[in-house]
């Protein structure tokens, strides 16, 4: 694309893209063809990336409202009251496909943009998470992304100041050729200083603020909304570069003039960059903007109109402002070393028109690029169910040897290597840190509250039943959260699926966003915000449907937050919320994978109703000071969670041997909605008389103490073999 305006050709269009019916929509609209810069514009605003033009059917039915919320999506992020005046405003965004062809700067851009979408809507950001998926360990690329990702993670967020609290990391080779890095981020502001994008008022100053432009990151946006194949470095120009530094600048400059009251309407330069900042701003104001492009601050030469409103140039923002404000804001922008230029104006015309050079580059219909992008209800099947798994199909095996190899594989091992290379302390309001239920952060100002964060979905789950799977995601994140004692205020939802325009892929992502619609209703749990990132594939290979929910909960005291390790010998171990054995589910189980490389079975079913009412009375507990420690069980079931908490404390137990049932599957079954409660032994009767009484499912298993954990009969292990094999493989994978 040498010419600065070359032929628009079928090439070139399906270049962009865009597929002939579209081409034809644009034609129909505009009554002639585009100018290549025009071209360049609808292909940014009408790819999947930024127009959800294959999943918007589907997110309409998602509950989004809730006596909290305050706005759900459609903005940057959403935004949930906490009490006070005060709010939470978070949301999680993919950045997959850059992290692929550069794991550093695709990483470290993808915690960039997360912490604009919060801190653009005035709120300072306290917390990040970010959710993880690598290919399998002996792929010759993954320790390479591993160690880019985990870098640019932790490079931006370290540098800009904010803590990392939690996360996921996992491996299948079904992530070989198309990695996930999902981030996440959220940030405190007061309820009633909340800033949105919506343009107000004709003949106002549209201001670019922040950093230069530059060539980087061009169709970004397209790019990310096409499958890879054998000619992805090509793509490698379209991943942007990032500049933490600059972005804590901007953060600091953003904040000090929204408080001079000098703010109209604000967006973050994201995907598809200034085209999609303006275009957003003035069709959800209806109405039209007007830019000047020889103003726009750039940092290379002779670059195009068509660069420049496609280039994705990390930490910039597009601003409605009050012109009487215009000298203020210039010298809070200048202050902090951060270009600030009058580029353009609203208009009342409804149209989006790009000046550059003394020519008309683009004149087009700003509400039909912005909110009136096409819409496709696509063609799907609803997957098949694998058949229910009988129980002479489960081998049997050694509990001990078992949990020993559970805990040291791949996905349950310990992922201290990688939280230590984030900061998880800075700010110094971090109250656990990663490696249990979820993260705890203390709300400054206030002397006892604070938020909970928590991430979660099982690919596998939702596979082999994505209805089960997205509920099942919803309701670990609602179980973690409640964990701690926090109540589950709200979530954010980052839908990572493969080409929709296959049927069996859009019927994945169908019934996973059925699945998780029906658990935010039932868990009183509404989608304020999220992402959807299609396309994750690579030479037709799809991924593992990965629909990951991240949410906030509120802690009125952290003084009583619960934690996993046990906090000392003695107490004694309930078990909420299992049936009368231990549990028994091993359909798609960790046991059944890692222990026999076997993939079979439906995944646990999640009993809604059961989930909520075993969760409540949990937190009842944890709020009351009752519990001295609490985990929820998931991946490895039973087993797992309680050598995680022997292994988070160096406190052994003896559990009791499970009735009527074989060990391995009361030990490793996967059923939903359980927690392991440990209470002062004198406590224990009347907890569980309390729970019979409210018809809470309550065992009493065990006693803490000693430097070994005992499951039933098998033999006895170490704490210090089980740290051992927990500890060990992520350092013996990065190092080799």
């Amino acid at each position: 694309m040498s010419s600065p305006n070359p032929a628009i050709t079928p090439e070139l269009v399906a270049a962009h893209g865009l597929k002939p019916d579209e081409y034809q929509r644009i034609l129909d609209l505009i009554g002639r063809e585009p100018s290549f810069t025009e071209l360049g514009i609808f292909s940014a605003m009408w790819n999947e990336h930024c127009s959800y033009k294959s999943s918007k059917k589907w997110l309409r039915t998602l509950p989004t409202k809730g006596p909290r919320v305050i706005h759900g999506p459609g903005e940057n992020a959403g935004v949930v009251d906490i009490g006070d005046g005060d709010c939470v405003v978070f949301k999680m965004e993919s950045h997959n496909h850059p992290s692929y062809i550069e794991p550093y700067q695709g990483a470290a851009t993808g915690v960039g943009g997360i912490l604009r979408d919060v801190f653009t809507m005035g709120a300072r950001p306290i917390a990040a998470m970010n959710a993880l998926r690598f290919g399998e360990p002996e792929h010759p690329k993954t320790r390479h992304l591993v160690a880019g990702v985990v870098a640019g993670v932790g490079g931006y967020g370290n540098a800009f100041g904010v803590p990392v609290v939690g996360g996921e990391v996992n491996f299948d080779a079904r992530y070989n050729g198309n990695i996930l890095v999902n981030a996440f981020a959220a940030g405190l502001a007061k309820t009633d200083a909340i800033f949105l994008s919506e343009a107000k008022g004709v003949g106002l100053p549209v201001v670019y603020l922040g950093a230069k432009t530059g060539r980087d990151g061009v169709g970004g946006a397209t790019m990310a909304s096409a499958e890879f194949d054998e000619k992805i470095d090509e793509k490698r120009p379209t991943v942007q570069v990032g500049d933490p530094f600059t972005e804590k600048c901007l953060l600091e400059a953003c904040l000090e003039l929204m408080a001079s009251g000098a703010v109209i309407a604000i967006q973050d330069m994201g995907a598809a960059g200034l085209t999609c900042s303006a275009v957003e701003m003035g069709a959800k104001g209806d109405l039209g903007i007007e830019l000047e492009l020889d103003k726009v601050p750039v940092r290379e030469e002779r670059m195009s109109a068509y660069e420049m409103m496609l280039s994705e140039s990390q930490e910039r923002m597009l601003m409605v402002l009050r012109p009487e404000k215009e000298a203020e804001a210039e010298a809070i922008f200048r202050k902090w070393g951060l270009d600030f230029a009058v580029v353009g104006h609203t208009t009342d015309d409804l149209r989006f028109r790009i000046l550059h050079k003394g020519e008309t580059k683009a004149d087009l219909p700003i509400k039909e690029l912005g909110d009136q992008a096409p819409e496709y209800d696509r063609p799907w099947v609803e997957p098949n169910r694998p058949a229910p798994l009988s129980v002479d199909r489960v081998p049997e095996a050694d509990v001990a040897d078992a949990l020993i190899k559970l805990i040291g594989s791949p996905d349950l091992s310990s992922r201290r290597w990688v939280y230590e290379q984030y900061d998880t302390l800075i700010q110094g309001n971090s109250l656990q840190r990663p490696g249990g239920d979820a993260g705890v952060v203390r709300v400054e100002g206030h002397p006892t509250k604070a938020l909970a964060f928590a991430s979660d979905v099982n690919p596998r789950y939702c596979e082999a039943d994505p209805f089960e799977g997205g509920k099942q995601a919803v309701a670990e994140c609602w179980r973690n959260l409640t964990a701690t004692g926090a109540e589950p205020l709200a979530a954010t939802d980052n839908l990572n699926f493969g080409n929709p325009e296959r049927p069996e892929i859009m019927g994945q992502l169908v019934m996973a966003v059925k699945g998780i619609c029906e658990a935010c209703k039932a868990l009183d749990f509404p989608i304020v915000s999220g992402n959807v990132s299609l396309y994750n594939e690579t030479n037709g290979r799809g991924i593992l449907p990965t629909p990951t929910i991240g949410g906030v909960g509120l802690i009125p005291d952290w003084r009583k937050t619960a934690r996993i390790a046990f906090a000392g010998e003695g107490d004694a171990i309930l078990f909420f919320g299992a049936p009368a054995a231990y549990g028994g589910h091993l359909g798609q189980s960790a046991y059944l994978r890692i222990i026999h490389g076997r993939e079979e079975g439906p995944p646990p079913p999640v009993h809604l109703t059961h989930e909520k009412k075993v969760g409540d009375f949990v937190r009842t507990l944890i709020r009351e000071g009752a519990t001295t420690a609490v985990h929820d069980c998931s991946d490895g079931g039973f087993a797992v969670a309680l050598a995680e908490m022997a292994m988070a404390s160096g406190i052994g137990a003896a559990i009791d041997a499970p009735a009527g049932v074989s060990p391995v599957a009361a030990f490793f079954g996967e059923d939903q909605g359980r927690y392991v409660v440990t209470v002062e032994a004198g406590r224990a009767e009347n907890i569980m008389d309390r729970a019979a009484d409210a018809r809470v499912p309550v065992q009493r298993i065990g006693i803490t103490g000693g430097a070994e954990l005992k499951l039933g009969e098998a033999r006895a292990i170490p704490i210090a073999d089980l740290k051992a094999a927990h500890e060990g493989w992520f350092p013996r994978f990065m190092d080799n």
